[in-house]
């Protein structure tokens, strides 16, 4: 051994014994990407590379011995030509200044250009540093500072990225472990929980069902080991997969790209930081990735947006999304179809349909069922709010905080809860759907109005499920979602509330004439519901106490409780008497005794919103026990059954309307010819109430004086706002409305 080589020795020895920069040999660049110790069944390091990389037609070859001359005097350099392979298409005039190491595998080179949008780069490699690559047909790759072990598909380019790399261990975002790794390498989200206790590992196709099933139900063991099993069993452990970007991906002026795996037609411009990541991309659902961003240890689906310094750890983000202007996400799942933009979202099951694009809101540990609006400076969840770790927030669908309303934890909410602009000062739960919430300072008072949205903003309610059907641009359609604002799920708590008014209310009267409140609860219902289909003046003078809404010893009041319990009614009606006479259209054969006969099943009173899906509490009862017992073995099995389930679930839904229309005719049997002949009548008179209030509830803000003080005329008014009787959804509630009731006379004649 010569004093030199010894020298080197030592130096390297020396050098490996500090933590920061080493001395290594010079073939360890391009050699040895896998450690031989987890070399399985006699593989090479190139295994997986050659199962991901697409060989071409007709394969690679070495290079002649004119195009290395070539190449040379185009300054590019190899520690091999021998491991340089090509295809019989390549033009070495269009590769230059170039630095390969390793096996460097490159395809189709020729004279043309590669355009996106007003884009133009010639195909050829410039400028690189490429490192045990593959890289596909006509490509353009200029100035790419280093690349290592990477597999580029066809008409991709990469031009002014600083590193593009990958390591024998990447995982791109999915919750496993490598061989060899410690545990504690492996990526948990917390949801739902700042405290931890309802982690779930994230993979590459999870959706808002998946993470609700496992996050929710934490105290079913040995479901949380299946979905754990499950989980790591669909993962390959091998360490040695190479990042692969797609088919006519664009990734320019980018800085870090590592341990990612890029869909096709991915757009990538400005990135700060792309890390253990897979985002999903196609020609049909293309996502976009925008400057500034950094985005590591995550799932990002298809067809999102994600641009202007976001900057999101440990996540999922579903199908449709759009993340802008600085939003921070961390620890947290976002569900299709949702906004986020300049705001905080910290350890959060987040269901499709969200929408949080106002500066300075604030979402900590909650569980969102989707539907939902968070306006500007709503914060939800303070922090340390008692001696014990912070505890957790659940809205149903359709929540919205006002602005600047403060939220603390524990609370829960109740479907399409408003919650006017206020600092809430104890936690809630509000049990009332359709309510308006109210922190009154003055009387220090919490005041809640059931049946607010259908009685004084009809317009909102009834647009809520059209806008967010319109917005769902998803071509695949992987989590099932129910749009209709009056679907099972919330007529069970219409039906829960009227009971919980007739009680309120019973109990107020008593107190009112001195007497003990303290009553049997059907006594109470009885009396209840006597006064709340009486003199409404009488129930006018009560003051009527919600119970078990606040952690507090001051009141909570139940505004217009006489109105509200009649709201609730007309709501049941509506979502019934619809729900049976679109059956009755599309079923015209059927006879009605036919249609009662089979809907006698007892009412479903519990259903549960999987990730903006309802099924049946009797249906995830029997979906849990399929995954312990091992019938479901695969997410794709537990995605069949939800398919399965979302199949008969317009069945589910016409049972459960016939059932609440029983429950409003005093659970009479079965429907009588003469009993839905006159749920009809009612039917018909709520169909003009809702279309008569959306157009009266958008007429205010055309008569609202204060908002055409900023007009100098009408004209000026309507050439901004368009005219009132021009609003597309007027104009499409009218429509419906026509339609349901031609449905209404169609159901009348198959009656007589």
């Amino acid at each position: 051994m010569t004093p030199g080589v010894l020298l080197t020795q030592l130096l390297i020895l020396k050098l490996k014994k500090m933590e920061k920069v080493t001395l290594l040999p010079y073939e360890s660049i391009y050699e040895n990407f896998i450690d031989k110790k987890y070399l399985k069944d006699g593989r090479d390091e190139y295994f997986f590379r050659n199962q991901q990389a697409k060989k071409p037609e007709n394969g690679w070859r070495h290079l002649h011995s004119d195009e290395i001359e070539r190449l040379v005097k185009n300054s590019n350099t190899a520690t091999s030509w021998d491991t340089i392979l090509v295809t019989d298409d390549f033009d070495t005039s269009l590769v230059k200044n170039n630095r390969f190491y390793g096996m460097v595998r490159i395809g189709a080179i020729k004279k043309v250009v590669l355009q996106y949008h007003d884009l133009k780069m010639p195909c050829g490699i410039t400028g690189s540093t490429i490192i045990s690559c593959d890289i596909g047909d006509y490509v353009a790759i200029h100035g790419v500072r280093y690349m290592a072990n990477y597999i580029i598909s066809d008409r991709c380019i990469l031009f002014n990225v600083q590193e593009v790399s990958c390591t024998d261990h990447s995982k791109f975002g999915n919750g496993i472990i490598k061989d060899g790794e410690p545990e504690d390498v492996r990526v948990w989200l917390e949801l739902m929980n700042e405290a931890g206790g309802r982690r779930v590992l994230p993979f590459d196709g999870m959706i808002t069902a998946d993470a609700y099933l496992w996050a929710k139900y934490t105290d079913l063991t040995k479901l949380q080991d299946r979905l754990f099993e499950i989980t790591n069993k669909e993962h390959d452990s091998s360490r040695g997969y190479y990042g692969t970007i797609g088919e006519g991906c664009v990734i320019k002026n980018s800085w870090i790209i590592k341990d990612a795996k890029i869909g096709p037609c991915c757009y990538i411009k400005g990135a700060s930081k792309l890390k253990n990541i897979t985002i999903n991309s196609s020609e049909e659902e293309p996502t976009q990735v925008g400057e500034g961003v950094i985005l590591v240890n995550g799932i990002v689906g298809y067809g999102c947006h994600i641009f202007y310094s976001v900057v999101a750890t440990r996540f999922v983000i579903g199908d449709n999304c759009n993340l802008k202007y600085g939003a921070r996400v961390i620890y947290s799942i976002l569900g299709d179809n949702s906004t986020i933009s300049c705001c905080e979202v910290l350890n959060n099951l987040i269901f499709p349909a969200h929408e949080q694009h106002h500066n300075n809101s604030f979402l900590i540990a909650a569980c969102v069922m989707g539907q939902s609006n968070m306006a500007a400076g709503a914060t939800l969840g303070s922090n340390h709010n008692s001696r014990a770790t912070d505890g957790e927030i659940v809205a149903k669908r359709g929540f919205w905080p006002g602005l600047c309303s403060s939220v603390k934890h524990s609370s829960q909410f109740a479907s399409f809860t408003l919650l006017s602009k206020a600092d809430y000062p104890n936690e809630m739960n509000i049990r009332l759907p359709f309510a308006l919430v109210n922190n009154n300072v003055a009387k220090d008072q919490l005041e809640v109005m059931p049946a607010y949205w259908w009685m004084y903003n009809m317009y909102a309610i009834a647009r809520n499920t059209s806008k967010y059907q319109k917005r769902d641009k998803r071509l695949r359609r992987i989590q099932n979602i129910e749009f209709e604002t009056f679907a099972p799920d919330t007529m069970e708590e219409v039906i829960a509330g009227r009971k919980l008014l007739e009680v309120w209310t019973a109990k107020a009267y008593l107190r009112s004439k001195g007497e003990n409140p303290e009553r049997e609860y059907y006594e109470l219902r009885e009396l209840g519901n006597k006064l709340l289909n009486g003199d409404k003046a009488v129930v006018k003078g009560l003051e009527v106490l919600g119970e078990e809404m606040e952690k507090s010893h001051r009141k909570v009041v139940i505004l217009k409780p006489y109105e509200a319990y009649h709201a609730y009614e007309d709501m049941i009606i509506y979502y019934a008497v619809k729900n049976l006479i679109y059956h009755m259209e599309i079923h015209p054969k059927e006879t009605f005794e036919q249609m009662c006969n089979r809907l006698t099943n007892v009412r479903q009173r519990e259903w549960i919103n999987l990730g903006g899906q309802l099924v049946t509490g009797d249906d995830l009862e029997k979906l849990i026990d399929d995954i312990c017992d091992g019938t479901l073995d695969s997410w794709d099995d537990i995605h069949k059954r939800y398919n399965e389930l979302w199949d008969k679930y317009q069945t589910d839904k016409l049972l459960h309307s016939y059932q609440a229309l029983r429950f409003i005719y005093n659970k009479c049997p079965s429907l009588t010819k003469e009993i839905f002949a006159d749920a009809l009548n009612r039917g018909e008179k709520v169909l003009h109430y809702v279309c008569d209030q959306v157009y009266e509830s958008r007429k205010k803000d055309y008569e609202n004086t204060i908002r055409n003080s900023t007009f100098r005329s009408l004209e000026e008014r309507d050439a901004v706002n368009g005219k009132l009787e021009d609003n597309s959804f007027v104009k499409q509630i009218r429509k419906e409305t026509d339609q349901a009731l031609k449905y209404i006379a169609d159901a009348r004649e198959l009656i007589k």
